[in-house]
């Protein structure tokens, strides 16, 4: 499938494009001299809230009205029965494993390019991850690799929706069924996400979700697992309460994650269209070697008109090829961009090439994930609710990055050093 070719961008009226200017890593002007956009956002409906915790007291009690409230809107947006507010991503992952019973002696499948943490709760549980391949296109979680990756130890599968892309739920789901084989959905990356015609999140025995400083609704810290299974629920329940939580989520970040999420449907669709205006423009002025092309592409298709499928974008990732840019390496490209003010850095480490061998077991050839790991750049998604600058920016920043190519190669610079 193509991206749409009827998206139409208003860009050569907002601002002619001058790939001319120096880069601003070799002294030029920044294409966004304040830099990306501060994230989080203040708005005033998150002061009205702080302020109402400070009259009321609320943000100094151990229960409140709004993790109720906040369990409420997450049960019935994620269609899952029962939810456990935690204190992470991380956390809640560890919960969900916990939740299945996993422990000593059991297996459990990712892809071998995920978030890290998830291998390591694996781990901490005394479990062994089995690591398998990712899609090809858009380097998501190879649903065709998890049959012959099941044995008889197989407790579980981890499939995360990651950098704008979407797993193939329906069909991960049919094959966990058919195995007895119970399946976490890590929608950390993409709340509001929809798959199939259904939320993200609600495919798996167990759901997992972050509210971390960088994430598209955030308190800083948090996060939550959700579940429909009422015997999951209590065995997360009872591992969680130790005569009070043992990995809270506050009074003070419910309240303040409450109106984001309110909001977080309108953020999408504005994220989108930066999306489509992006891939658009990519389409339309890149060169027969074109060194940036998004992993969502499939899913930016016609079908969205009927909202079957619809990624969330907390990392817009893309494949990066120096070809066109004279091989100008991934690392001295994010350094570029993110000089210009465009947030983007390289994608997730392998997990088989950042562990020794001797703590997981390779489901299959990893072949892709070897791919990815060296060839993704992500974008992070505060500059896609600029709808009105935001491809803009980004392609006039990629036209001077790649009108200097050769200068940015031959011009010694400090360490290149990345942001994880």
């Amino acid at each position: 499938m193509t991206l749409r070719s009827s998206v139409i961008s208003p860009l050569t009226v907002l601002r002619p494009l001058m790939p001319t200017d120096s880069p601003a890593l070799l002294g030029g002007v920044p294409v966004r001299p304040a830099g990306p956009p501060v994230w989080p956002r203040r708005t005033p409906e998150t002061d009205a809230v702080l302020l109402a915790l400070s009259e009321s007291g609320d943000w100094g009690r151990y229960h409140g009205p709004h993790t109720g409230i906040l369990i409420a809107a997450l049960s019935q947006d994620l269609q899952r029965d029962h939810v456990q507010l935690c204190a992470s991503g991380t956390a809640a992952v560890e919960l969900a494993l916990r939740g299945l019973s996993v422990g000593p002696g059991d297996e459990v499948i990712l892809s071998a390019y995920d978030f890290k943490a998830n291998f390591t709760n694996v781990v901490l549980l005394g479990a062994v991850p089995v690591l398998i391949d990712c899609r090809a296109d858009d380097a998501q979680l190879e649903v065709s690799a998890v049959e012959a990756a099941c044995t008889d130890k197989t407790r579980a599968i981890i499939a995360s929706h990651l950098q704008g892309g979407l797993v193939d739920m329906p069909a991960l789901r049919e094959i966990a069924d058919r195995r007895g084989v119970a399946l976490i959905e890590d929608v950390c990356q993409s709340p509001g996400a929809v798959i199939a015609g259904r939320p993200a999140g609600a495919w798996g025995d167990v759901a997992t979700l972050s509210f971390g400083g960088s994430k598209l609704v955030t308190a800083g810290r948090g996060g939550a697992v959700l579940t429909s299974r009422p015997e999951i629920a209590q065995r997360i329940k009872l591992y969680h309460q130790r005569g009070n939580e043992a990995y809270p989520l506050s009074e003070m970040q419910a309240a303040l994650l409450l109106p984001q999420w309110k909001q977080l449907k309108h953020d999408h669709a504005t994220r989108t269209k930066a999306v489509l205006e992006i891939s658009s423009q990519l389409a339309r002025e890149q060169q027969t070697s074109p060194p940036l092309a998004p992993l969502c592409r499939s899913h930016l298709t016609t079908d969205r008109a009927t909202n079957q499928n619809a990624p969330a974008f907390y990392k817009l990732g893309f494949w990066y090829d120096n070809a066109g840019l004279e091989g100008l390496p991934r690392e001295r490209f994010c350094r570029a961009m993110r000089a210009e003010g465009i947030a983007i850095d390289p994608g997730f480490a392998g997990l088989h090439l950042i562990h020794a061998r001797s703590r997981f077991r390779a489901g299959g050839p990893l072949t892709h994930a070897t791919q990815a790991c060296s060839r993704i750049v992500m974008l992070h998604h505060p500059l896609l609710l600029e709808s009105q600058t935001a491809a803009r920016d980004f392609q006039s920043a990629l036209d001077k990055i790649t009108h200097h190519a050769r200068m940015l190669i031959d011009t010694a610079l400090p360490s290149d050093t990345t942001q994880d």
